[in-house]
């Protein structure tokens, strides 16, 4: 069995095609291609390995599940600079020669 090449610009019709239709399977058969080729071909052409970012290819986030998921990484934030400040506080009290090291 040969192996065979395909063109960038067959690539990114092939990953068109299986975006808009969401079958990898039923266009990799309309191609003769392997379902596991196409899905490659899609990873590669949303990382960018192929150059640009196709950004028709780039999932949509939605705009609210982005601000509640930013919401919670800056309350985690805030939790960890105040458990930083309180272990910080507690070795100022019990170690005053470690307070050197710590700044």
């Amino acid at each position: 069995m040969t192996r065979r090449k395909y063109s960038i610009d067959f690539k990114k019709q092939v990953v068109k095609e299986a975006k808009e239709t969401g079958n990898l399977a039923a266009v990799a058969r309309r191609y003769e291609l392997s379902a596991n080729m196409v899905g490659c071909w899609k990873r590669e052409f949303e990382s960018g390995k192929h150059g640009e970012i196709d950004f028709s290819m780039v999932p949509v986030l939605d705009a609210e599940e982005v601000v509640k998921e930013n919401e919670q990484l800056k309350r985690l934030l805030g939790e960890q600079a105040l458990e930083l400040a309180i272990l910080r506080d507690l070795i100022k009290k019990k170690n005053p020669h470690l307070l050197k090291n710590l700044k």
